[in-house]
């Protein structure tokens, strides 16, 4: 069966700062490719790209995860040829929408102003361009510059371009370069017009055509000009743009089609089927791969903390803060060998550097707080997924940042010391305190299952007594998690609907219930479970207000959950993901069923604006697709699955019926 028909890779993309439909890009890649592509329409900011703009800037080779992250190693393609721009905002043409075609194996659209037709199709680390121009006029492809610096070399002789950039936003990431090769053929460029113009940072070079169609292969590496080379001949060779875009397609097909689904309503016009498979595509394009392939077929990677070269796999652009709680359950079901793979790349990354990964661009960015790999890598050793010695050595990693500061803030758990001392992270010392200290408690419970697993038994009881950390911050006055300082005081001010402070990304109201590895635990405190169940039912019936406090100004996920009003439940954001599962954990099943059929068919669709907040690499589209599969793991880092009320007819997960 062919899925690709069902995924709009415009999910998502019509977003701004102020409203996030998704904050999603529309990328032509492999699945966790190294290379990724989409059509620039406003490069100003990184909101580069806009659904309903009418008009292109260029075609992005692009890494952004995430628009609040930025991007790296990036360089802009754009045909020109009247006045001719090096810069996108002199370069920049009307489209036809209608003529635009995006999909996660081929994009295509034409440039109004050159009258050219551009096309491309990815491989992991390389792309195949071709270019046709409707009339005679001398033409360029101009590679023009983004972001850092950059360096271009023409050779004659092999009609190879030969570029460099080292471009990055604000992750750590030693003398990292990005090595970009194109491959013309033979007699299609007129070395003698091509020219470069600047240098550096606004350096771009326009490659003159000798007629009217170009092919090209372009490739990339973070290692060398060599290693670029090396991929374009691996994984182009002498395919034909049309062999490479069918390969794409199988291998697209391939990772769609592990999920097989019959939709719930066929009279709907695919709608469901569409979602769905808009979906399973941004759950296979994070992490990246950031590793490439030597001479002699094995793995080798930049390695951001030195600059250096090492060997093993390596992979980027993930935020585990956000991807934890669904993306890597659902990969235990549909992607046990890519996540063995993954979880060695994050090993290497404590090997390369002495810390776990919590917030990867090319380097570490820590722009989340706490350590939930941690429940990454619980996942992984209770599923039966990774070798013991990869998982020795992801527990001493945890053990590492469980019980050590690190120099830098973007590494380990920030206050981990105070949270030795008192229990709980004293809020007068860090922001989001209270975050802090209830992940801590879980990446402690999460540890406690690493050792378990590999027979470290006399890690289980204290990782466990750990775990209960999380009841030091219950104030029964109230009925909510909140900050203490080192005396042990609560602010004498409370208001549950306030953000910020104390709290990450919401407000007591979303930040409460984060306690998935003891949920009796957590009822408790409420007095049991009828307790608790009537807390969750204020949360969904409580006004969807909010007061800016701690962030001194509205965020966007304040916005999102106003407008979608399904009172504090703020599907928008990860942490309320896991809130209408609870009741079925407290045995309330009927009122799991209602509210997730709600959220799934209420707040997602395969549109442009078709997400409730920010999708996050996946995580986002990972929740719909287990709602929809009747399928949730509560907790990560067990075996064990909340069920609630499938919303299609029937699923298989590789050729087996739910």
């Amino acid at each position: 069966m062919n899925y690709l028909p069902y995924v709009n890779v415009q999910m998502g993309t019509k977003s701004i700062p102020r409203r996030s439909h998704g904050n999603t890009l529309p990328l032509t890649q492999l699945p966790f490719g190294m290379a990724s592509f989409c059509i620039q329409t406003d490069g100003g900011s990184s909101w580069f790209y806009h659904p309903e703009h009418e008009y292109a800037e260029g075609v992005r080779l692009t890494h952004q995860p995430s628009p609040w992250i930025g991007d790296f190693g990036t360089v802009l393609m754009v045909p020109q040829n009247d006045v001719i721009a090096n810069d996108c905002e002199r370069a920049w043409s009307g489209r036809r929408l209608q003529d635009t075609l995006e999909a996660p194996d081929y994009l295509a659209l034409t440039f109004l102003r050159s009258n050219c037709r551009f096309e491309l199709t990815p491989t992991e680390r390389c792309a195949a361009i071709r270019l046709t121009f409707g009339d005679d006029r001398p033409s360029f492809l101009s590679f023009l510059p983004v972001q850092g610096q950059y360096t271009y070399r023409y050779d004659a002789e092999t009609s190879t371009l030969y570029g460099t950039t080292d471009g990055h936003n604000h992750d750590a990431a030693e003398n990292f370069t990005m090595h970009f090769v194109v491959r013309f053929g033979d007699g299609e460029v007129d070395a003698a017009r091509t020219y470069c113009v600047g240098e550096g940072r606004s350096c771009g070079i326009h490659v003159a055509l000798t007629g009217r169609t170009l092919e090209a292969r372009m490739s990339i590496s973070y290692i060398s000009e060599e290693m670029a080379r090396e991929a374009l001949e691996r994984e182009c060779g002498d395919s034909s743009f049309e062999e490479i875009r069918e390969a794409a397609a199988l291998a697209w097909n391939e990772k769609l089609g592990r999920i097989e689904i019959e939709a719930q309503d066929p009279s709907d016009g695919n709608e469901q089927l569409k979602t769905f498979y808009s979906c399973l595509y941004r759950v296979f394009l994070f992490p990246r791969k950031a590793y490439e392939m030597d001479k002699k077929g094995e793995a080798v990677h930049y390695c951001p903390f030195d600059g250096k070269v090492r060997p093993g796999v390596r992979y980027t652009d993930n935020g585990f803060w956000d991807t934890y709680r669904t993306v890597y359950p659902l990969y235990t079901l549909i992607a046990r060998d890519e996540f063995a793979e993954m979880l060695d790349g994050f090993v290497n990354d404590y090997l390369d550097g002495g810390w776990l990964p919590r917030w990867l661009s090319i380097g570490e960015v820590g722009c989340m707080p706490s350590t939930l790999i941690d429940a990454v890598i619980a996942e992984a050793a209770v599923n039966g997924i990774g070798s013991r010695e990869t998982l020795e050595k992801a527990l001493e990693g945890m053990l590492n940042h469980a019980n050590n500061e690190a120099p830098e803030a973007r590494y380990g758990r920030n206050g981990v010391r105070s949270y030795l001392k008192y229990g709980y992270v004293p809020r007068e010392e860090h922001r989001e305190s209270v975050n802090l200290t209830l992940d801590f408690a879980y990446g402690d419970w999460c540890i406690a299952q690493v050792a378990r697993t590999l027979g470290r038994e006399e890690l289980v009881d204290e990782y466990c007594e750990r775990a209960k950390n999380y009841k030091k911050l219950f104030d029964p006055d109230t009925g909510f998690m909140r900050g203490r300082d080192k005396e042990g005081n609560m602010a004498v001010f409370f208001d549950p609907v306030a953000w910020g402070g104390e709290y990450t990304e919401g407000s007591a109201w979303q930040s409460s219930f984060a306690v998935p590895h003891d949920v009796d635990g957590l009822a408790e405190l409420y007095g049991g479970r009828e307790g608790l169940i009537e807390k969750l039912d204020m949360l969904f019936a409580e006004p969807p207000c909010y007061r800016v406090f701690g962030y001194g100004g509205e965020i966007h996920e304040m916005t999102e959950m106003a407008l979608i009003d399904f009172g504090q439940m703020a599907i928008s954001n990860q942490p309320s993901f896991h809130l209408p599962y609870l009741y079925a954990a407290l045995g309330v099943q009927d009122k799991t069923n209602y509210w997730v059929e709600r959220l799934a068919k209420e707040t997602f669709a395969a549109t442009s604006d078709g997400y409730p907040g920010d999708e996050d690499n996946g995580t986002t589209s990972a929740w719909y697709i287990l709602a929809t599969l009747g399928l949730y793991r509560l907790c990560p880092g067990t075996d064990k699955w909340i069920r609630s009320k499938r919303l299609v007819r029937s699923a298989k997960i590789l050729g087996q019926s739910l």
